[in-house]
């Protein structure tokens, strides 16, 4: 079983699982602790019932504290296993894992919005949200792919099929800042067949003017409307 005290004591560890340092998981808690307050206040139950009794009475589940639930909540989106998985990893049953995923997964949204790390959803906002960032002025554009079940119908198992990744997957495009590391844009999820710069093209993104976006051969041919966009190229097999 996975526990948030035993973790904390691998870093390397710590960060495999959750893609956070323990001094970054420490940064978020605070955040998701009151989002998770605001949404299941501590006078009431789980289903929003007056309490009979004194919070924390009773048997301690699995997922007791708030350290553990933003542990599940990020082991989740980190690796997205199926739900079976996640619940042999926290003690827990299928059901269960279930329950937590749909409660938990809203509270770490509302807190990463809460800190200003929620990126920007839809591309004709993403002018407006990034024209004030300073880290973004240097900015990377990339296409990202995540394992999926395989689809039971043949077509839909055409499309999902990348052969870059050898595996049905599915596909975003994210904006990340080169200074801080900070996703500034996610898009919607398309099949993981579809070209990047075509995602790219079908999302229209709206960006600030005065950026600079780095791509990579994916987005051949992209060229927005940006102060200037920076593309590695190769020389006898080496990227310059």
């Amino acid at each position: 079983m996975v526990t948030y005290e035993e973790l904390r004591e691998n870093v390397r560890k710590f960060v495999s699982l959750t893609s956070l340092t323990p001094e970054e998981f420490d940064y978020v808690l605070p955040a998701f602790e009151q989002a998770y307050q605001r949404a299941f206040p501590i006078a009431k139950t789980k289903t929003g019932q007056k309490r009979e009794r004194k919070a924390g009475g009773g048997r301690k589940g699995a997922l007791a504290s708030i350290e553990q639930k933003l542990l599940f909540a990020l082991v989740y989106q980190k690796s997205y296993p199926v739900q079976s998985i996640m619940g042999e990893l926290f003690g827990i049953g299928q059901s269960q894992a279930n329950e937590w995923i749909h409660t938990l997964l809203p509270i770490l949204k509302q807190a990463l919005d809460d800190l200003g790390y929620e990126p920007e959803r839809d591309p004709k906002k993403f002018r407006k949200s990034e024209q004030s960032q300073k880290d973004a002025v240097d900015s990377i554009i990339d296409g990202t792919e995540r394992r999926r079940q395989r689809p039971k119908e043949a077509k839909k198992q055409a499309i999902h099929y990348s052969g870059k990744k050898k595996t049905h997957s599915d596909k975003n495009v994210v904006i990340a800042t080169v200074k801080k590391k900070r996703v500034s844009f996610l898009s919607q999820t398309y099949p993981g067949k579809t070209h990047d710069k075509k995602v790219a093209e079908t999302e229209n993104i709206a960006y600030p003017k005065h950026i600079t976006l780095h791509k990579d051969t994916g987005f051949q041919g992209y060229e927005p409307k940006v102060r200037k966009t920076l593309q590695p190229k190769k020389s006898r097999g080496r990227k310059i």
